[in-house]
């Protein structure tokens, strides 16, 4: 930068002094763009910041919704237990009884974001259902004709696959088809 005392000011002629306006003008254009250039760097990395907030945000609220999926998959275990003691007690009362805190049981689950799958009836998909076994059938290919063992999912992700037996029916690509 120039530096500029008024005695010297006075001793410059006019032409010297606009040579001396024109560089502080251009000295002046660069500073501004300079600073222009790093308000916008600013900018960026304020944007940058926000995004990896939002970012991290989201990311902590999967981890929270998610937290309670081991305690859930061992839960199921007793949620299984109930199911087939239910199947074995022959006492009305007793089987009342149980079938209320199973209720409640579940509803529990349901109240942390636990779904069942349903399978049955529905057409085999790797993503839900694991076939365990293929049956012979009249049903269209590919059917679930069983389900072995219920599967869940916990808000959007399966903890457990719906263990299945699956319609084949070979009949449409004929086994005794001449043509196929």
């Amino acid at each position: 930068m120039i530096k500029m005392t008024i005695d010297n000011i006075k001793k410059l002629t006019k032409k010297e002094l606009e040579e001396k306006v024109k560089k502080l003008q251009k000295e002046l254009e660069e500073k501004t763009k300079v600073a222009e250039d790093r308000l916008n760097q600013l900018k960026y990395l304020q944007a940058d910041f926000d995004n990896y907030r939002k970012f991290f945000e989201k990311e902590k609220g999967k981890l929270i919704e998610l937290a309670n999926e081991n305690l859930i998959k061992e839960l199921l275990v007793i949620n299984d237990d109930f199911e087939r003691i239910l199947q074995l007690i022959e006492n009305e009362k007793n089987k009342e009884g149980l079938k209320l805190l199973h209720k409640n049981f579940l509803k529990i689950l349901e109240n942390q974001g636990l779904k069942k799958i349903e399978a049955l009836g529905k057409k085999f998909d790797p993503y839900y259902h694991e076939a365990l076994l293929k049956e012979k059938s009249d049903k269209e290919d590919g059917i679930v004709l069983e389900e072995i063992q219920p599967g869940y999912m916990l808000k959007s992700k399966i903890v457990r696959h719906s263990k299945v037996k699956v319609a084949d029916n070979k009949s449409k690509f004929g086994e005794g088809d001449k043509n196929g």
